[in-house]
């Protein structure tokens, strides 16, 4: 990987939740079985699961849940459960979820915009 792609994920990404989600996976295969097992027969619902510990996280702050709030979404990309699923990049904004609150693309969009307002010519 290239210098300036390393540098990126140095402060957008984070390798230490990564290894934390793995060790979940690892700690699950042997609570609950196999995941191929679990998921693909349907017998665990991955997005009703993921909304509890996303519940629980809101309620606790505790960031565990967090790791099984992205395995869980992992686990329902691996073995879908929603009707119709599959993977379709989603490159036109229309097609986009999009975020709550503001970026700071927009923010400086908007400034610069609006230089003269913040005394600027």
């Amino acid at each position: 990987m290239d210098t300036e792609l390393c540098n990126i994920l140095k402060t957008e990404y984070s390798f230490e939740f990564d290894e934390k989600r793995k060790k979940a996976m690892l700690n699950s295969y042997y609570k609950y079985g196999p995941a191929r097992k679990n998921y693909s027969s349907g017998n665990i619902k991955a997005i009703a699961t993921l909304r509890k510990c996303l519940d629980k996280y809101e309620e606790t702050g505790n960031t565990e849940y967090l790791c099984d709030v992205a395995n869980y979404a992992m686990l329902e990309f691996m073995w879908p459960q929603v009707q119709g699923a599959g993977y379709t990049p989603t490159t036109a904004e229309k097609d986009s979820a999009g975020i709550v609150g503001i970026s700071i693309v927009e923010i400086e969009e908007y400034r610069r915009k609006n230089a003269c307002e913040y005394g600027r010519y």
